[in-house]
């Protein structure tokens, strides 16, 4: 049905990776896609369709990827490294508050949506949440946190691209091993739809990530995974990323545009003095430091990792933290700052 669509959303994304490899920008597979959907949606009438599926495949292999990468000896620091990434995540979230005051004077927004719009978690969650309550304007939440995760996935690359070294993965796709890779994939698939019954979350990332964590501690080989199933993750991830910045959200209005922009940098650089903290005092690598500490999404920072050749291992953990922090502790916090806040025009409407 959509069999145009996509072959013209995989069209524009290998012209994407083409650019990308023939001006020597950093990382072709991902943000070539990602530049090259998202700016002709803006230049084509054409509806352009790329359905879930597609980025839930691009996620498992980079579910296997990092799992097989992942290196159990970082836990060994793992009460020290919770203190830092609690410390990180708290400064993070008061910041965030701070931005939604200011969001809600400058941009005219209420505030529930203002302190929506910050949080820093993933664009799923929070979407869900702002459909949950009433008088949040999900548009506006929508545009803040596509703009956030699509300008962190776009911009870091190009800090660091300085810092990129070569990424993992084999160089080239052997016939021996092609029914190892084929079964490897089918059973992460299966713990991918485990993990969306016991609610796991990102489920077709972290599901395959944990499975392959497990297989290594029971010392069980698994095969390594092809460069062009990597380079076709990356394009089937950016190519999605790209489709979220719609043609219509920009009818927002000039402020809310230049506000979510604006916000998204000012997050940006605030992570990435984050980032020269976390460098200083645990001396990591400046890509590991800014992947690990960037308000990006999980699977996406953690592709960029294994994209630059940082420590997919710190960033995971970190990232993983990041997300179970907003889950447990943000969004209820959230929700009661919400209902405060209905009550507190429910009593201002009674007593006008």
């Amino acid at each position: 049905m959509h069999f145009k669509s996509i072959g013209l959303v995989v069209l524009i994304s290998l012209i994407g990776v083409f650019c990308f490899n023939l001006t020597g920008l950093p990382v072709p597979w991902m943000l070539g896609p990602l530049f090259a959907v998202l700016i002709s949606q803006f230049l084509i009438k054409y509806e352009l369709y790329w359905p879930v599926k597609f980025r839930n495949f691009g996620l498992i292999i980079v579910g296997i990827s990092i799992g097989q990468a992942f290196q159990m000896n970082l836990l060994a620091g793992a009460g020290w490294l919770v203190t830092f990434m609690l410390l990180l995540n708290i400064v993070l979230v008061i910041i965030s508050i701070f931005m939604a005051l200011g969001i809600q004077k400058i941009g005219n927004i209420s505030l529930k949506t203002a302190l929506t719009c910050t949080v820093p978690g993933g664009l799923a969650q929070i979407t869900v949440f702002a459909e949950e309550e009433k008088d949040i304007d999900l548009a506006v939440v929508v545009f803040f946190h596509v703009v956030r995760i699509i300008s962190i996935v776009f911009l870091v690359p190009f800090f660091l691209s300085g810092h990129i070294i070569q990424a993992s993965g084999g160089d080239s796709l052997e016939l021996g091993s092609i029914i190892p890779i084929i079964l490897l994939i089918i059973a992460s698939y299966v713990s991918a739809i485990v993990g969306l019954k016991l609610k796991i979350p990102v489920s077709f990332f972290l599901s395959p990530v944990l499975l392959l964590v497990i297989l290594n501690v029971c010392s069980i080989d698994t095969p390594e995974l092809p460069s062009i199933l990597l380079h076709i993750a990356q394009l089937f991830m950016g190519a999605y990323i790209g489709l979220q910045l719609k043609p219509e959200m920009l009818k927002l209005g000039k402020r809310v545009l230049i506000l979510g922009i604006g916000i998204a940098l000012f997050l940006l650089a605030v992570t990435f003095g984050q980032a020269l903290l976390l460098k200083y005092f645990l001396h990591y690598s400046l890509a590991t430091s800014f992947l690990s500490t960037a308000a990006g999404g999980l699977d996406q920072m953690s592709l960029l990792a294994t994209a630059v050749g940082a420590d997919v291992s710190v960033v995971t953990v970190f990232q993983m933290f990041r997300l179970l922090f907003v889950f447990l502790v943000v969004l209820p916090l959230l929700k009661v700052a919400c209902s405060m806040i209905d009550k507190k025009n429910d009593i201002s409407i009674v007593k006008s």
